[in-house]
């Protein structure tokens, strides 16, 4: 069946795949850069199914008009993908404030804001599906990437609590975790800086890593957007899907570590509670969890 999508960040990578995969597979699509002219092939091959809206996903207007697009021009919305981001490479103390900002207000507000775009339209439907692209650095710390493991945290935590309310109206949300794909983040979307020699084992390795990386990633972007189209298609997706090999092995690694650290200090944790019998039987938070 047909489904209409939004994709912010069509221009390139993973995003320009799922785009053209969208498509192909015969669904109709709103498309959306901040320059639409990267587009205007799209409309060439495939005319009337395809609809261009110039997005920064920033702009709050900009994110409701082209939603607007979707109501406008398809009468709905069923796939949202929130795709759009960048992340540049440099140690805490030498990426300048206004860096840190540009980085979490596209990475983690841009998210939020077309989200919130795009909610009344899925809540009067009863239907639909947001897809927020996250990375293996939401799960992860990365060295030399702050900005961006700080906002894709946000997108994750965002994304947990979304779902709880989602669930409730009928829509569906999906967190995507990719590790190394060959797009153009690790190219010239990418400001690479290798700081000062304190962090050189961390900061300069990744900077230099990132460099003999590029073109080289175990992931296909092409790959990607047909897992993503399966994604979408089901009736009860995953909430969180890391993709590639390397994001497997990765996450689970991690997961593994902070599950032992867990354990080893969970005296320490339980000895700030109050004496048993003078405390609730459960947090509302817990409750909520469990609910």
């Amino acid at each position: 069946m047909s489904q209409r999508w939004l994709i912010t960040g069509s221009s390139r990578g993973i995003g320009r795949a799922l785009s053209e995969a969208v498509l192909n597979a015969g669904h109709r699509l709103v498309a959306t850069a901040r320059e639409p002219a990267q587009l205007a092939d799209l409309v060439e091959r495939h005319g009337e199914a395809v609809r261009i809206a110039t997005l920064d996903v920033t702009d709050p207007v900009g994110a409701e008009a082209a939603v607007r697009v979707a109501v406008e021009s398809f009468d709905g919305l069923d796939v949202l993908v929130n795709n759009a981001g960048y992340g540049n490479v440099n140690s805490v103390e030498d990426t300048e404030l206004d860096d840190f900002r540009r980085q979490i207000e596209t990475n983690l507000f841009g998210t939020i804001i077309v989200t919130k775009a795009a909610i009344p339209v899925m809540r009067e439907q009863r239907s639909g599906h947001i897809i927020q692209f996250s990375s293996v650095g939401g799960r992860v710390g990365a060295p030399g990437r702050a900005p961006y493991s700080a906002a894709k945290w946000g997108v994750e935590g965002f994304s947990e609590a979304l779902a709880r309310e989602m669930d409730l109206i009928g829509v569906k949300v999906t967190v995507i975790e990719p590790g190394g794909f060959r797009t153009d983040f690790a190219g010239s979307s990418t400001l690479l800086e290798e700081g000062r020699p304190e962090y050189d084992q961390v900061v300069g390795a990744t900077a230099r890593m990132q460099r003999t990386y590029d073109g080289r990633q175990s992931g296909d972007p092409a790959r990607a957007a047909q897992v993503i189209l399966q994604i979408a298609a089901m009736d009860r997706p995953p909430f969180r899907l890391p993709l590639g090999s390397d994001a497997l092995k990765i996450i689970e690694q991690a997961d593994l570590e902070k599950l032992e650290e867990l354990k080893r200090w969970c005296e320490l944790s339980r000895s700030t509670d109050f004496p048993i019998g003078d405390q609730a039987t459960i947090s509302p938070f817990l409750a909520l969890r469990s609910s």
